[in-house]
C-alpha cells in the first residue's frame, strides 16, 4: 500500500517533525519506507528520514507493508498533511 502526501509545513522536514514521523512509524509492525523519488529510506530511522532533506512543496510516496499498513498511512499521511503542527495561521492583515 501507498500513499503520496506533500510536505506543507513553512520549513520543511527538519529534525523535529522527521523525529514525529521516525515516532508515529515505529508504532507500526510494518515495513514502512518513504521515497522523493530520488531517493527511498526507512522511515523508522532518524538518519535516513533526514537525508530526504524534503522542503516545503516536497512530494513524498510513504509505502507500506504489513498487518497494520493501512493505519499506519492513514496515520503518517494525517501527520504530513497537517504540517507536524507548525502550521502557521492566515494572515488575514492587521485587526483593529
Amino acid at each position: 500500500m501507498k500513499r503520496e502526501v506533500k510536505i506543507v509545513n513553512r520549513y520543511g522536514l527538519h529534525a523535529r517533525p522527521a523525529m514525529m514521523l521516525v515516532e508515529l512509524a515505529n508504532r507500526y509492525s510494518s515495513k514502512i519506507e518513504v521515497s522523493n523519488g530520488q531517493l527511498t529510506i526507512d522511515a523508522k530511522s532518524i538518519m535516513s528520514v533526514m537525508r530526504l532533506a524534503a522542503v516545503q512543496g516536497t512530494i513524498l510516496t510513504i509505502t507500506a507493508d504489513g498487518k497494520d499498513a493501512e493505519d499506519a498511512l492513514a496515520s503518517l499521511e494525517k501527520l504530513v498533511q497537517d504540517g507536524f503542527g507548525e502550521m502557521e495561521p492566515a494572515d488575514d492583515g492587521p485587526s483593529i
